[in-house]
C-alpha cells in the first residue's frame, strides 16, 4: 500500500489529525520536498523522512522530475511494502507526482490510498474572500500558453515560482487583458506570519521582489475588462433577436455576399497602405460577416460558428501533414503540391477537370483565369516558353478584327473573352498578378486623366469642350512627367 498525504498549505493548524496520525505511526516516509513550512514541525515531532529535493537538480525540466519521483516511489514500494508520500497542499490539487504515482499504480496493480488535505486554494479562497460558486478557473502557470482566458470568471495562476515565471505569465496575460488590469498577488496564503495578499496592476507582475515557490496570481473577474470573441457573438445576437436590429434582421447568406466580398476588398486595401489601424477595422468586418453567416445558420438550424470553427480546423490539422503528423519536412513547393492532393481526395475529385471546376465561380476573372490555368500548367497543359503565349494574343487579337464589326455579339464577346484569357497567361508566366497589374495600370490612367483635368481648369477650359487632339497633348506630356 502506497499512502498518500497532504501537508496543506503551510500553516500547522490546516494539517488534518488522520494526515499526524499517519506521519507519527509509520516508517518509511517520502516528501516531494523539505521546503514547505509545515516541514520544521514536523521535524519538532521527531519525524524521520527523506525528501525528493535532490531530483530538482538532477532533472532538466518539472515534468522529468515528478515522473523520476513518481517511478522511484514504485521502486521503493517493491523494495518495503508500505510507504507514506507526503506533498504540500492536498495531493490531488496541482500534484502532477501524484497525478503519475496514481498511473504507476494502476498499471502495476499497487493499492494507493490518497488522505485529504487543505489546499493551497482553499486557503487563497480563504484570504481573497472568494465564493468558487461564481465561477473560478486554476491555471498552472507552466501551463497558461495552452489556456483559454475568460473574463467571465475568476482566474486563479499557481505556481509563479520565479520572476521569470512571473514575466512570462505576465505576457501570457497582456494577449488578453490591459496592462492596468488590477490583480492581486498571493504569497503564503493561510501561513499567518508569512502570508501576503496585496492588489497591483498586471504590469507590476513581475517586479515583486517577494516572489517563491508559495506565490499565486489571482485576476478577479471583470466583464467590461476586454471584449473578446464571444461579446461579439452576443452583439449578433441581439441584433438578430425580436428587439433587434430593422436591418440586420432582414439579412440572409444571399443579401450578405456583397458584403462580404466588399470587406475582403477592403482589408486588401488597407494592407496595400500599411496602414495597422485599418487592417484591424477592417479584419474585424470579415469577422463579423464569418459570425453573422454563422448566427443565420443557427437560426435555420443548419451550422452555428462552432461548426465553422470545428470544420477549418480538422482542415487545417488534415492538410498539414507533415506539422501534426510529424511526417518528413516539406519545402514550400511540395507543401503545395501536397495541399492540392490532400484537397482532391477531400473533394473525392474523379477527373481533373473537377479540380478546374472548383475554382470559385465567384472570384474575379483575372483572378479565377490565373488558378484555372495554374491547375492546368501542373499537369503539363502550358504555353512551353513565353514567346508561344505572345503569339497566342496576336492570334486571338486578330479574332476579334474579324468579329467586331459583325452583329453576333455572343461571338465578340467569346472572342474577347479568349484575349483576355490570353493576356493572363502572359502575366502568369511573368510571374506577375494580372489583378495588380490592372491596377496598377487604373491608378496610372486616373492620375494622367487628373493631370489633364487640372491643366484644362487653369486654362478655364471645360474638360467636355476640350478637344481629342489638345487632351491627347497633355496627357502625352503627362507620361513623360
Amino acid at each position: 500500500m502506497i499512502k498518500v498525504v497532504g501537508l496543506g498549505p503551510g500553516s500547522i493548524d490546516s494539517l488534518t489529525i488522520g494526515t499526524l496520525e499517519i506521519l507519527k505511526n509509520s516508517k518509511n516516509i517520502y516528501l516531494r520536498t523539505e521546503k514547505h513550512p509545515t516541514v520544521d514541525y514536523l521535524k519538532t515531532l521527531c519525524i524521520e523522512f527523506d525528501t525528493y529535493d535532490n531530483r530538482y537538480e538532477e532533472n532538466n525540466n518539472f515534468d522529468d522530475v515528478y515522473r523520476s519521483i513518481a517511478e522511484d516511489l514504485i521502486d521503493k514500494h517493491k523494495l518495503y511494502g508500505d510507504i507514506i508520500y507526503g506533498v504540500p497542499g492536498h495531493p490531488l490539487v496541482a500534484e502532477t507526482s501524484v497525478k503519475l504515482l496514481i498511473e504507476l499504480c494502476a498499471k502495476n496493480k499497487i493499492d494507493i490510498e490518497i488522505f485529504p488535505a487543505v489546499s493551497f486554494i482553499d486557503a487563497v479562497i480563504q484570504s481573497l474572500k472568494l465564493d468558487p460558486i461564481e465561477g473560478l478557473k486554476i491555471i498552472d502557470a507552466f501551463d497558461i500558453e495552452n489556456q483559454v482566458l475568460d473574463k467571465r470568471v475568476g482566474l486563479l495562476i499557481t505556481q509563479v515560482y520565479s520572476l521569470s515565471i512571473a514575466s512570462d505569465v505576465k505576457l501570457a496575460l497582456l494577449e488578453y487583458y490591459d496592462a492596468d488590469m488590477e490583480i492581486y498577488f498571493v504569497r503564503a496564503a493561510g501561513i499567518k506570519e508569512l502570508e501576503s495578499t496585496r492588489k497591483m496592476y498586471l504590469y507590476e507582475l513581475d517586479r515583486q521582489k517577494d516572489i517563491d515557490y508559495l506565490t499565486s496570481i489571482y485576476i478577479p473577474k471583470k466583464m467590461d475588462a476586454t471584449k473578446d470573441f464571444y461579446d461579439l457573438i452576443k452583439v449578433v445576437d441581439t441584433l438578430r433577436d425580436e428587439n433587434g436590429c430593422a436591418w440586420d434582421k432582414e439579412q440572409t447568406h444571399e443579401s450578405l455576399k456583397k458584403c462580404l466580398i466588399e470587406e475582403c476588398y477592403e482589408v486588401l486595401e488597407a494592407i496595400d497602405k500599411k496602414d495597422e489601424d485599418n487592417i484591424i477595422e477592417e479584419l474585424g468586418d470579415v469577422l463579423l460577416q464569418v459570425i453573422f453567416h454563422s448566427k443565420i445558420g443557427k437560426e435555420e438550424g443548419y451550422f452555428n460558428i462552432n461548426d465553422v470553427i470545428f470544420g477549418i480546423t480538422n482542415k487545417m490539422i488534415n492538410r498539414h501533414p507533415h506539422i501534426f503528423k510529424r511526417l518528413e519536412s516539406k519545402t514550400t513547393e511540395q507543401v503545395l503540391e501536397s495541399w492540392e492532393n490532400i484537397k482532391s481526395e477531400e473533394k473525392q475529385f474523379n477527373s481533373y477537370t473537377e479540380g478546374l471546376k472548383h475554382v470559385p465561380k465567384n472570384l474575379p476573372g483575372l483572378m479565377k483565369a490565373v488558378k484555372v490555368q495554374q491547375k492546368a500548367s501542373k499537369l503539363g497543359f502550358d504555353f512551353e516558353c513565353i514567346e508561344d503565349a505572345m503569339k497566342k494574343v496576336l492570334e486571338e487579337l486578330g479574332e476579334v478584327r474579324d468579329v467586331y464589326k459583325g452583329d453576333n455579339r455572343a461571338k465578340i464577346l467569346e472572342e474577347v473573352g479568349d484575349l483576355v484569357f490570353s493576356t493572363v497567361n502572359i502575366a502568369r508566366l511573368l510571374d506577375i498578378d494580372p489583378e495588380f497589374a490592372v491596377n496598377y495600370t487604373i491608378d496610372k490612367f486616373i492620375n494622367r486623366f487628373g493631370y489633364i483635368e487640372e491643366n484644362a481648369r487653369n486654362k478655364g477650359v471645360d474638360l467636355k469642350k476640350m478637344s481629342l487632339a489638345d487632351m491627347d497633348k497633355l496627357w502625352n506630356k503627362s507620361k513623360s512627367l
